[in-house]
């Protein structure tokens, strides 16, 4: 049997390849925490070692990591996906069966800011599907706590934005 340490990071691999979307730093530790499979530090000491050999890629805003399957991620998981167990298998299947609507509601809401060239803030908040932007807004404010204010609420308002949007601009 594989030592635990290659068959966390080929569970990652798998999670991410299954998965079809980008999931985060809490989404993969979560799944390894509920079925007691190991600790959170030794999660993140996977998840670095993937990165930095390039099988997955990290994508990180300022409150939250994305992690998609590279190419050289997927031909690892081809050659070694006999290291994960049947059991495993069905505890990340079931995992996805739980979570996957939520899954992809986090992670197709989208803010980040980022400090502009005048000085200023701008915030981009997003909402994607299926790989497209719905909704892709900048705005511009004065200062990095409007900035993270306006990333904390997009979540929770996008949709009534979105919805207040359209019916202003459609009429």
């Amino acid at each position: 049997m594989a030592e635990p340490f290659t068959i966390y990071k080929m569970t990652i691999l798998y999670m991410l390849d299954k998965a079809g979307f980008p999931l985060s730093n809490t989404q993969l530790s979560n799944f390894f925490l509920e079925k007691d499979y190991t600790d959170y530090f030794r999660i993140q000491e996977v998840i670095g070692e993937l990165v930095d050999s390039d099988l997955i890629l990290a994508v990180t805003t300022h409150s939250n990591t994305q992690y998609s399957l590279t190419a050289a991620g997927k031909e690892t998981l081809g050659f070694f996906k006999d290291k994960i167990t049947d059991g495993i298998e069905q505890d990340v299947k079931a995992f996805f069966e739980e979570n996957k609507l939520d899954f992809r509601q986090e992670n197709s809401t989208i803010a980040d800011y980022y400090k502009t060239t005048n000085q200023k803030y701008a915030v981009r908040c997003q909402v994607r599907s299926d790989g497209v932007n719905v909704i892709d807004l900048t705005l511009t404010v004065k200062t990095k706590e409007q900035a993270e204010t306006i990333c904390s609420h997009w979540k929770q308002n996008n949709e009534d934005v979105y919805a207040y949007l359209m019916d202003i601009l459609l009429k």
